[in-house]
């Protein structure tokens, strides 16, 4: 049906008609709602979504962690759900890349995106990486390193960072933010370090906010009701996120301007991100630069030597340090050494 649509547009006169071949994506990982979720929205039939119209999702590898319980259990329905779309299911990751022009990873398991990823840049094609970029802040900085080596550019966001309100406030049509106070719900997955598998929506619309430029954190900790991280940034702004463990499970925040408070975005759904993406897969230019994504991480990693420390003070520089340590230390695993 879309080439046929595609067919027709590039005959036509239309102006703004897409005239060009659909571009086929690829998904590895089915084990995470956001498989289903872009399947559906890319490979329906409104035909007035120059999206829908420009881009389909063609095959799949379902795999995916193994070892998540609530994610591996997800694999087997979500399999048949995207068949249902006419999405091939491949036995290989190789056989995928073969089928399409780009790739969304979206495993949701973390530990496993640098393997994944690295054999997606090896191939030459474009790559999203879902949330979390990596499990840890070594892996995340491992990944850019991977990258940069191949040439592949590189885009990892949480959908909050989308949100129309969130996108006015970060393009400063309320103002300079003078500070921010964000939180989303904090889910414990213990082979993930805290605020890593979930938390970072929350940490993800503080920095949509604030910007990078956070100098040192510390956390409160109450593990049955929720956790407060305070950020102190560069110039002397500060900016706080709220991970919540009991309770709604809310996303959210506010945003503190010279001419008062405004109501930062919550989850607006996934087409405000999906389209993001597709513009990133067009174009080759990610809208979040590496240095702000990988300070995401540093930032969880500084909150969590914090909660160790009973609360105390503890810098970006010091997290970025053990991140790179980290990184160092995968980089030369991988190289045999």
């Amino acid at each position: 049906m879309k080439k046929f649509f595609s067919l027709i547009c590039a005959c036509s006169m239309v102006v703004g008609a897409w005239a060009g071949d659909v571009m086929k994506i690829g998904i590895i990982g089915l084990d995470t709602s956001h498989s289903t979720a872009f399947t559906e929205l890319l490979n329906g039939d409104d035909m007035s979504d120059p999206y829908v119209r420009d881009f389909e999702v063609v095959a799949a590898y379902p795999y995916g962690s193994k070892t998540i319980e609530s994610s591996y259990n997800r694999i087997p329905g979500y399999i048949e759900e995207v068949k249902k779309h006419g999405v091939k299911i491949t036995e290989s990751i190789a056989e995928l890349l073969d089928m399409v022009d780009c790739v969304l990873l979206e495993t949701n398991d973390g530990r496993l995106h640098l393997e994944q990823a690295e054999e997606v840049f090896r191939s030459g094609k474009i790559c999203y990486i879902d949330k979390p970029l990596g499990a840890t802040l070594g892996e995340a900085i491992a990944i850019y390193n991977v990258a940069k080596e191949y040439g592949a550019p590189i885009f990892s966001s949480s959908a909050l960072r989308f949100s129309p309100v969130n996108v006015e406030l970060r393009e400063g049509k309320h103002g300079p933010i003078l500070g921010a106070d964000c939180y989303s719900p904090h889910k414990v997955e213990s082979t993930h370090p805290d605020f890593g598998f979930y938390g970072i929506h929350g940490v993800e619309t503080l920095y949509t906010l604030m910007g990078p430029g956070c100098v040192e954190v510390n956390r409160m900790s109450s593990p049955d009701q929720a956790d407060v991280v305070v950020g102190k940034w560069a110039d002397g702004r500060v900016g706080t996120f709220r991970g919540i463990v009991s309770g709604p499970a809310i996303y959210g925040g506010t945003a503190f301007t010279p001419d008062g408070a405004v109501q930062a975005g919550g989850y607006a759904g996934y087409k405000v991100l999906l389209n993001q993406i597709l513009d990133y897969f067009k174009t080759g230019v990610a809208p979040v630069s590496p240095e702000e994504t990988i300070e995401i991480f540093a930032f969880m990693r500084a909150s969590n030597l914090s909660r160790e420390r009973g609360g105390a003070i503890v810098t970006i520089e010091e997290a970025m340090s053990q991140g790179n340590d980290e990184a160092g230390t995968l980089l030369a695993k991988r190289a045999g050494k």
